[in-house]
């Protein structure tokens, strides 16, 4: 990469001053419009799909959720409960739908959600759910035990998991290698989230695991941290330590054909100009694989 960060993030700030000094209502939208066309092009052009975890827009309702995704110039988006709970009605799913629909975004998955239960009305319920959503995949955790159980209801309901590591924290899938060992030999459908930060802050290298885990790995969550072992040390992707560059590179080598959805944790009251720079940066690299 020819390209520093800093001169990355210079970039992000423009494009968001540049943007504010459109006047023309119309002239802004056609402005938004090349930028979402050429983040996809991008995307397309190195095989990878940058979407957005709703927990990174906690603290805002679902229509709202989804105006601000739309403004970020992505199409992809996995739903947290709190945009879609596990009980929604029919009727409030169809109107999510509905919403997304309208905006032109992609339900790619629902999560995280934990199997609780080790029994099949335990389970099943959270597969209905992600039926009746239109939900392709689940970010999902469990005890290990739970796991064949989880096997059974992918199979039946065609629906991916992707069982996502929490860090040194977690008492069952610290890092990306406990859940490959854990769903060795299972349906393809079962699967591994690797979480950037998490994976790092258990020492373990991120671009590595991606590379051992291939067809295993269904989904990631991106963020960035200032020290590789401190969780509170999140930041902007691109300011902090993540090598994003050579995990891109990796993701592409190995023809990835999931998503890369941005978990901004941080600035829950306020995450739209941190969500912006980090998209203006991993959108840079991507426009920088290959050269």
């Amino acid at each position: 990469m020819s390209l520093p960060r800093r001169d990355f993030l210079k970039l992000a700030a423009l494009g968001v001053v540049g943007a504010s000094l459109v006047e023309s209502s119309a002239a802004s939208e056609a402005l938004a419009a090349d930028r979402r066309n050429h983040s996809y092009r991008g995307a397309q052009k190195a095989g990878i799909r940058l979407g957005v975890a709703s927990y990174s827009l906690r603290n805002f309702p679902r229509d709202k959720a989804i105006e601000m995704t739309k403004s970020l110039g992505v199409r992809y988006i996995n739903f947290k409960s709190m945009h879609l709970p596990y009980d929604a009605s029919p009727a409030e799913i169809a109107l999510a739908r509905q919403q997304l629909a309208a905006a032109g975004l992609e339900l790619v998955g629902g999560g995280m959600i934990t199997f609780e239960a080790d029994t099949d009305d335990g389970v099943r319920k959270y597969f209905d759910y992600a039926k009746a959503a239109g939900m392709p995949l689940m970010v999902s955790t469990c005890k290990a035990g739970t796991l064949p159980r989880v096997e059974k209801f992918a199979k039946q309901y065609n629906i991916k998991v992707a069982i996502h590591n929490h860090g040194p924290e977690d008492p069952d899938f610290p890092s990306p290698y406990d859940v490959l060992k854990a769903v060795k030999g299972m349906d393809p459908r079962v699967g591994l989230c690797i979480d950037w930060g998490h994976t790092a802050r258990t020492g373990t290298d991120v671009v590595r695991a991606a590379a051992d885990a291939g067809p295993r790995l269904l989904d990631m969550h991106a963020k960035d941290l200032r020290d590789l072992k401190v969780a509170e040390s999140q930041c902007t992707v691109g300011e902090g330590k993540m090598p994003t560059a050579e995990i891109f590179r990796q993701l592409e080598k190995m023809k990835y054909a999931g998503y890369v959805n941005l978990e901004y944790e941080i600035e829950p009251d306020n995450p739209m100009p941190g969500m912006q720079q980090s998209f203006a940066y991993m959108r840079g690299v991507i426009a920088g694989l290959g050269t």
